[in-house]
């Protein structure tokens, strides 16, 4: 089958159009079904109006797809609109891939690309979730430190052993280690701690609410993760991806298990409205304890 090269597909359709109701030349392609539309945009080349009539009725028809899949994400920091261009994108290549003759319609392949494209957009923005430096440091002191050890010893090195090894508490080792996990694609439905049956993140904010399932991913809790306070952000690594106690949590930060307990649901909390929304009623954040 014959598609389009990535470029020749983005070229096909001018970015003040894109996304916009289509013009009159346009509309007289709209009585065609995507496959002839296709065809029309495989027949002709790039310069050639047709196929860009061709493209603009095929991307205007399912405007309100790529708008769909990125309201999605609209409680995530990205304004709206950046996520809709960024959806076009996708569309843009779906078009350019799809094989009609796979037994597939164009919507039904087109949906995971374009929200795929927005999930690519979070990860290249993954920067942005801001780990404090001295975390960062102990990061990259950790992963050097794991590779050498797992060499000399022969086996992935225990927490202790890292900590020994490297100078460091193991609540240090822990916290360093759910910084890494913060900073990795990965699902919210993974366990915590790496224990196959161990509760995940996703559990604990809720995953039986039918909202979440547009949103269960670490890119829409790497998007707030900056938005907490730091001793939150500490509490949550050492909590759930460090598999502390409250009571060794209090320990490490000199307070209370109560003070943890009351900080760790503030911040369990937070992540859960800003991913789903507040309850009718509620603010979208809760005064800090």
């Amino acid at each position: 089958m014959e598609t389009l090269a990535a470029g020749d597909a983005v070229a096909a359709i001018p970015p003040r159009t894109m996304g916009r109701p289509a013009d009159a030349a346009a509309s007289a392609l709209e009585h065609l079904d995507d496959e002839e539309l296709l065809r029309e945009i495989r027949l002709y080349p790039p310069d050639n109006p047709r196929r860009n009539q061709a493209c603009e009725a095929l991307v205007g028809r399912y405007r309100g797809l790529v708008r769909s899949c990125a309201n999605r994400y609209r409680r995530s920091p990205e304004p709206t609109e950046d996520l809709v261009q960024v959806g076009y994108v996708g569309l843009l290549k779906a078009i350019n891939n799809f094989d009609p003759g796979v037994g597939r319609n164009l919507a039904a392949y087109a949906q995971p690309c374009i929200t795929g494209e927005i999930k690519r957009y979070f990860r290249d923005k993954r920067w942005q979730v801001h780990i404090e430096r001295p975390v960062q440091e102990r990061l990259l002191e950790l992963r050097e430190g794991a590779r050498e050890l797992t060499q000399q010893l022969g086996h992935a090195p225990s927490d202790a052993e890292l900590a020994s090894e490297l100078g460091m508490t193991e609540a240090d080792v822990r916290e360093a280690h759910g910084a890494d996990m913060l900073l990795q694609p990965a699902s919210l439905d993974a366990p915590l701690s790496g224990q196959p049956d161990t509760a995940s993140l996703a559990d604990l904010l809720g995953a039986e609410d039918p909202q979440m399932e547009h949103t269960l991913s670490m890119e829409a809790l790497a998007v707030h993760w900056g938005e907490l306070p730091r001793r939150e952000q500490r509490i949550l690594l050492m909590r759930f991806y460090g598999d502390m106690t409250q009571a060794e949590i209090g320990r490490t930060l000199g307070i209370s298990q109560m003070h943890v307990s009351r900080l760790l649901a503030h911040a369990l909390t937070f992540l859960r409205q800003r991913i789903l929304g507040p309850p009718d009623g509620a603010g979208s954040r809760l005064a800090a304890t």
